[in-house]
């Protein structure tokens, strides 16, 4: 294997995020291992920080067609609107507790701190724990215990002024 496969093979995993890794081996166990998890290149059982959605853009002096309608049809309390959330930073498995049986990391109604543990999400037999990156109370828990999640799904809801 040379430098031009390895560049093909890290070209792979940017052209398709949805693959977590790329193993080749030769003969007596001899290979090459490249693992992509999230935005980059990753050890196995890294921690990940859920990053708080981004804030709304200021409207503009021309809004776009069916932006009228969209809000319209947007039923949201506004006390929603004041929700963050946090997201899933990459496909997996979705689990509220540590292991079976236990106590959920956190409850609708929790106060969370940023770097707080809210769930893990297992993505190729790897628990990655996943950290808040916002402070507040919990208000909504959007995936049921061991769903599958995809990037981007939204796992929590949570008041920062709560």
């Amino acid at each position: 294997m040379n430098i031009s496969d390895i560049e093909r093979l890290t070209q792979i995993l940017k052209d398709h995020p949805e693959l977590g890794s790329i193993e080749v081996r030769g003969w007596f166990g001899r290979g090459l291992v490249v693992t992509r998890n999230g935005y980059g290149f990753a050890p196995a059982a890294q921690v990940f920080h859920a990053a708080p959605a981004p804030p709304a853009a200021a409207p503009s002096g021309h809004p776009t067609p069916g932006a009228e309608a969209a809000a319209r049809t947007e039923s949201a309390p506004a006390s929603a609107i004041a929700l963050k959330e946090i997201k899933s930073p990459m496909v997996g498995t979705f689990y509220r507790a540590p292991e079976p049986g236990a106590e959920p990391y956190i409850k609708v109604g929790s106060r969370v701190v940023a770097g707080q543990t809210v769930c893990i999400i297992e993505a190729m037999k790897i628990m990655n724990e996943i950290e808040a990156e916002i402070t507040g109370v919990v208000r909504e828990i959007s995936v049921e215990d061991t769903q599958p999640v995809e990037f981007g799904t939204v796992l929590f809801r949570v008041d920062p002024n709560g």
